[in-house]
């Protein structure tokens, strides 16, 4: 393979001079707020870390992309890079007009000549794309429950990059990579990608890495968007920089990229490797199953373990990059070192711990053995993962009105009060109505609206380690569930189905809810004129029929205690 030059990749941004000019311009045009994914995506366009593209992708591309991993003009790039923006947006948009891209705080990054707007398939893209049109995958979720509808595609001119306050000496564009491998005289790199903490497995890997492909080693972490579960960036990072001693010195780079991962599997591993040689890298290591997302709704593996590595291999010489290949590395007891696992002696005694046993002994407090990772990164991690009954979670009651989540929600936190520990506080549907959205309606955007508020709110709760109980009527799937990934971010989500029938729930009814929506004078009332998605798989589902209230609240503490948040 003929080594690069370490030439400048090409950027989008324009003069400093030309950007003061363009972003006075740019203030009058129609403007997009970027979403978390769409931000990462606009920065590695702008560095020159998704070469060759020139913007987000229009139809042809897209069609090309999706269908065969090609771009219209025959390029190999396996993943749509696509600016999604709600049905509202795009009414105000025609082809060949200007946008503005702006970020959280309203700052315009770039402006996007429009040249293609169009209605994907979704469920195409997602079968093609990421294997399956299966929502238990974090991007096939995504493309359903989050993305616009619309895509938008055009050329991107950039005015200025996205601003980082973290780690800033860490974050490295494609271009300041090449200059630094320039200086230190480093014509073969091999990137290691990764979302995870790195413990002695991975050291061993990297190691062997960089020795037989005789080179220096690029430590390459994504800190943008990856499944979500993971651990935070900044724990990680923080353990990447407390293992980087443990290289030889002047061997080894550590750099941050700003990467929203789709955990496409294959297709996703190509993506990396084309990302890495913009970087300037020469070689890429591809482990087993890159970048899968883990379980799908059938209980089986999104992706053969292995059908990245063969991904990667058969386009490695287009690419431009050579990949490195490593099987699983276990820890064998009697020789008190890592071997591949295709090569683990005979009758040896194989040790290994999964991320889900890792996981669990943090969950517990439970030793984490010295063979397995580094002490600092252990104390690292019990810094941000403490035992489970010392972390925040949210207790989310979902059911018709007049179910009974109110009254279990009131008697669970008298019962959590009791026991001490933490803060507890409660987010009962009509009082959030009353503090919080009190200028909402009941049409169904207000009510995801006013559903996303309280998920925020309980997230917020969670992440500072108090008890949030929810008590909303919560009728739609798709909202519980981005709730659910809210709260995921910093701790347990218990979702708790209230399935009193609704005979019961209209006897109950003092208000006379019910019979005003039955006689119409109440529109888009759940149950009755306005429909309520059964929970597929809550963690608890009571029905309060003939129950006593402190038997349901009882039932909850138990599923608690079962879940490790509760002392027994």
């Amino acid at each position: 393979m003929t080594l690069p030059t370490l030439a400048p990749v090409p950027e989008l941004y324009v003069s400093w001079d030309s950007a003061q000019k363009l972003k006075h311009e740019a203030a009058a045009l129609p403007s997009w707020d970027l979403s978390p994914r769409q931000l990462c995506d606009l920065e590695l366009l702008m560095n020159g870390g998704f070469a060759p593209l020139k913007g987000f992708l229009g139809q042809a591309d897209y069609d090309g992309v999706v269908a065969g991993m090609r771009l219209a003009d025959g390029t190999l790039w396996p993943m749509p890079v696509t600016l999604d923006v709600s049905e509202a947006f795009a009414a105000t948009v025609e082809p060949g007009q200007d946008i503005a891209l702006r970020d959280a705080e309203g700052v315009i990054l770039a402006t996007m000549t429009v040249t293609d707007k169009w209605v994907p398939d979704r469920a195409r893209e997602a079968v093609h794309v990421l294997g399956a049109d299966d929502i238990a995958h974090p991007a096939v979720a995504y493309l359903h429950r989050k993305a616009g509808p619309v895509y938008l595609g055009g050329p991107v001119t950039g005015i200025q990059q996205p601003v980082h306050y973290d780690f800033k000496a860490r974050r490295d564009t494609p271009n300041e990579l090449r200059a630094l491998f320039r200086k230190l005289g480093w014509r073969r790199v091999v990137a290691f990608q990764t979302r995870n903490p790195l413990h002695r497995a991975h050291q061993e890997l990297t190691f062997r890495a960089a020795r037989e492909a005789e080179a220096n080693l690029l430590i390459h972490p994504v800190v943008g968007l990856t499944k979500p579960g993971d651990v935070d960036h900044f724990t990680r990072v923080r353990c990447y920089e407390a293992v980087l001693s443990k290289y030889p010195a002047q061997t080894t780079h550590l750099s941050l990229l700003n990467l929203a991962m789709r955990m496409g599997g294959p297709r996703e591993a190509l993506w990396h490797a084309i990302i890495r040689r913009n970087h300037g890298c020469t070689h890429f290591i591809v482990g087993r199953d890159h970048a899968g997302p883990g379980k799908n709704s059938a209980g089986k593996d999104f992706y053969d373990p292995y059908a990245a590595q063969e991904m990667v291999r058969a386009h490695q010489d287009e690419v431009g990059i050579e990949m490195v290949d490593f099987r699983q590395m276990v820890y064998v007891q009697e020789k008190a070192q890592y071997y591949p696992v295709n090569e683990v002696p005979e009758g040896s005694t194989v040790l290994d711990i999964s991320g889900t046993e890792l996981r669990r002994r943090l969950r517990e407090g439970l030793e984490i053995p010295d063979w397995f990772s580094f002490p600092e990164v252990v104390a690292e991690l019990r810094r941000t993962s403490p035992p489970r009954s010392k972390q925040g979670f949210t207790v989310f009651l979902t059911g018709l009105s007049g179910s009974g989540k109110s009254t279990i929600a009131n008697a669970l936190m008298v019962k959590l009060m009791e026991m001490g520990g933490r803060p507890v506080t409660l987010l009962d549907g009509d009082v959030v109505r009353k503090h919080l959205s009190s200028e909402l309606g009941f049409s169904k955007e207000h009510r995801d609206i006013n559903i996303r508020r309280i998920g925020y709110v309980a997230s917020e709760i969670t992440k500072n380690g108090g008890i949030a109980i929810c008590a909303p009527i919560a009728p739609y799937a798709a909202t519980r569930a981005a709730v659910r990934e809210m709260v995921e971010a910093y701790g347990a989500f218990l979702e708790v189905h209230v399935a009193t029938p609704i005979e019961e729930c209209e006897r109950r009814d003092r208000k006379g809810l019910y019979k005003l929506a039955r006689e119409g004078k109440i529109k888009e009332f759940t149950g009755i004129s306005d429909p309520y998605e059964v929970p597929d798989a809550p963690e608890l589902r009571v029905n309060t029929e003939g129950l006593e209230v402190d038997y349901c609240a009882s039932q909850v503490i138990l599923k608690l205690e079962q879940m490790g948040l509760i002392a027994a």
